[in-house]
């Protein structure tokens, strides 16, 4: 199958394999964060972190195409339904948006005096069974992603933004698929490679929009 449906096809008898992509954007030291602020302080940031994020996560998406997307702890996470390298490559782009929007962010903050935050961005994407798992009848259900994608992102966003990894990690697969879509000549300088027993190879850097990067340095005057 090239494509996931539409989430109202999923039983709990059936099952679909297609290619998927997976991001999580998870906070780094949230326990020191959480403990050594205010809560009003720490809602203030937790808010405007999950907000934005989740907002840029789901703008201009099809219904078929966004399957999943929710907030696990410090963690906001979104699973796509991606049957193309385009595909692949938009969801790059909403990670580095997000890279982004987290240093306006944190200027933001500064001015009103809170603590900052850090997250790392991972980034995978795979061929997964998804499977709807629950309880008929009881209203609790959800979907089971059986596959490399999910888990991986999650791995690769823990390494990001810490001991010299660079905010964005992405797998060896996503890279391939990215690589092939974008244009820009010096892409392949953006990126660093690196290699462990869980992830395999991946890729890391700290890639910004420009425009939106030259204007947040600027002071974000309109």
């Amino acid at each position: 199958m090239k494509r996931f449906p539409n989430n109202d096809n999923f039983t709990y008898e059936n099952g679909y394999k297609a290619w998927l992509s997976a991001i999580f954007i998870d906070l780094r030291n949230s326990t020191k964060l959480f403990t050594e602020n205010s809560e009003v302080d720490v809602a203030k940031v937790i808010r405007g972190f999950t907000s934005e994020v989740i907002e840029i996560l789901q703008k201009d998406t099809q219904d078929n195409e966004l399957k999943e997307i929710g907030i696990r702890g410090d963690c906001v996470f979104a699973v796509y339904s991606t049957a193309s390298k385009e595909e692949i490559y938009d969801i790059y782009q909403r990670a580095v948006y997000i890279n982004t929007y987290l240093k306006m962010l944190n200027k933001l903050l500064d001015k009103r005096n809170l603590p900052n935050i850090k997250a790392g961005i991972g980034l995978a994407a795979d061929k997964n069974l998804a499977v709807k798992a629950g309880r008929k009848s009881s209203g609790i259900n959800d979907f089971v992603w059986i596959g490399k994608a999910v888990t991986t992102a999650s791995n690769l966003a823990d390494l990001g933004n810490k001991e010299g990894i660079c905010p964005i990690v992405m797998s060896g697969t996503f890279y391939t698929n990215y690589i092939d879509v974008e244009k820009n000549e010096n892409s392949k300088n953006w990126w660093r490679k690196n290699h462990d027993n869980q992830n395999g190879a991946y890729y890391h850097g700290n890639i910004v929009r420009t425009e939106f990067d030259e204007w947040i340095e600027s002071g974000m005057i309109d």
